[in-house]
């Protein structure tokens, strides 16, 4: 028999093919293993979560309560106004900024009105009121001379004529005269909570279109889709301390400084900016968010 000598060793051709068929036999087990593993891998590789830029949660820990805010990358207006609970047109008035309410990140904005100053009323001069006196005589001599003619029929049915009421807004009620009710009739999906990353409202589900009712009565100070996260949005300005939100909408019912009043339907419901069907509502006292069952009527929902 024929033998190979291999570092001192003798070996034989038929020892030395089985060594190598071992050595493979072993190299694909070990491959086999390795994709079997990778196979088995039910859940997706993790993944860090994208950025989108600023939400209106971003926003919930604390409230806009300073004379003026310097403006930070994401912010726009309506959030600032939301923030500083005022309505977006009188903060761009304030701040000069003309529509569409462009904002860039450094600007310093003001939050507060000033006090309104007035310019004294110069003197007329000597000529001056020497060279009305003539024309101040006039028209005196022109009214005797019109009290003194009869009126005409057409000039005494337009002076007989009253002057339709002037549409009077009417004023907000203190907070203590503030009368709520339930915005939906729905089961409540999601408690409020004080949690950082909690919700700051009332979840109530529904179906779509179905009615949302102001809470209380009102000024509605925003109506848009302006604000990252609420979708279709309505705030409601009750007085100096309370506004609240209603978010999601399908539809939105009201316009801006339209005056409601208690239960009426300012929205449709919807899923805008949320995985389902849903009204998210919002009491806001002096700006930071409040648990909604402290107002509204208890044991309906």
């Amino acid at each position: 028999m024929l033998t190979v000598s291999v570092g001192g060793w003798l070996y034989s051709p038929s020892s030395l093919m089985c060594g190598r068929v071992k050595q493979l036999i072993g190299l694909s087990i070990a491959l086999i293993l390795v994709l079997s593993g990778c196979a088995q891998r039910t859940e997706p590789a993790p993944v860090t979560r994208l950025y989108k830029g600023k939400t209106i949660h971003d926003f919930e820990p604390a409230s806009l309560t300073s004379p003026s805010y310097t403006v930070e990358q994401g912010d726009t207006l309506y959030s600032i106004a939301f923030r500083a609970n005022e309505d977006v047109r009188t903060l761009a008035q304030w701040n000069n900024i003309p529509a569409p309410y462009t904002i860039v990140p450094g600007q310093k904005l003001r939050l507060t009105a000033t006090a309104s100053t007035t310019t004294p009323t110069r003197p007329a001069t000597t000529s001056q009121t020497i060279a009305s006196t003539p024309k101040k005589e006039y028209r005196e001599q022109q009214s005797k001379q019109n009290k003194s003619k009869p009126l005409t029929t057409k000039q005494q049915s337009v002076a007989s004529r009253p002057l339709p009421p002037q549409k009077t807004e009417p004023p907000l009620p203190a907070s203590k005269d503030i009368v709520w009710q339930w915005p939906n009739s729905g089961r409540v999906l999601k408690e409020f909570s004080t949690a950082e990353t909690g919700s700051k409202g009332l979840d109530i589900a529904g179906n779509r279109n179905d009615p949302v009712y102001a809470a209380a009565a009102g000024k509605v100070v925003y109506a848009g889709n302006a604000l990252k996260g609420y979708g279709q949005l309505i705030i409601l300005k009750h007085n100096d301390d309370y506004i609240t939100a209603y978010a999601h909408n399908q539809k939105l019912l009201v316009k801006e400084q339209q005056w409601v009043n208690k239960g009426d339907e300012i929205a449709a419901m919807g899923d805008t900016d949320a995985e389902r069907v849903k009204l998210h509502f919002q009491v806001r006292f002096r700006g930071k968010s409040v648990n909604p069952r402290h107002y509204l009527p208890r044991g309906t929902q």
